[in-house]
């Protein structure tokens, strides 16, 4: 059994994923720099009622360190990413929002030995599923346990 403090942590981070890439697909769409992102989502969103629909509060710190961490690694995620995509396939065919969970899930792989592996990848199957079908949750499934197998033996 999970104690409240263990599930509150565990929703904190849900969010702060979930935010990280709606940061990282603004920051793609229109540039913006990420210490602006950052202010932005810590002032205007994170914890927020927006529309009244009430967000979580998330992991700030956990927030912070995946839109640093994956925009800073970009190139390097990239290359990994686009290593596991069928032949014929590129980042850029796939559509925006998939790109950052790619992104991100793989950062988190990467950089974040604290996380267990699973959990890295149900997390990022739960993002999908806020923004897609079943069948792109199995898409976002194979190839992060691809790029697991390869970053973390």
């Amino acid at each position: 059994m999970t104690s409240p403090n263990t599930r509150s942590r565990t929703q904190a981070r849900a969010a702060a994923r979930l935010a990280a890439v709606q940061a990282l697909y603004q920051h793609e769409m229109e540039g913006t720099a990420v210490t602006a992102l950052l202010h932005e989502f810590h002032q205007h969103r994170l914890g927020a009622t927006i529309e009244d629909a009430e967000y979580i509060d998330a992991d700030v710190l956990f927030f912070d360190d995946l839109v640093k961490g994956t925009t800073a690694r970009g190139a390097e995620i990239d290359a990994i990413v686009a290593a596991k995509l069928a032949t014929g396939w590129t980042l850029d065919r796939l559509d925006k929002p998939m790109r950052q969970i790619l992104r991100a899930g793989t950062y988190e792989l990467l950089a974040r030995a604290d996380v267990p592996t699973g959990a890295v990848i149900s997390e990022y199957l739960d993002v999908t599923h806020a923004f897609y079908d079943k069948r792109e949750a199995g898409f976002v499934n194979g190839l992060l346990d691809a790029v697991a197998k390869d970053v973390r033996g």
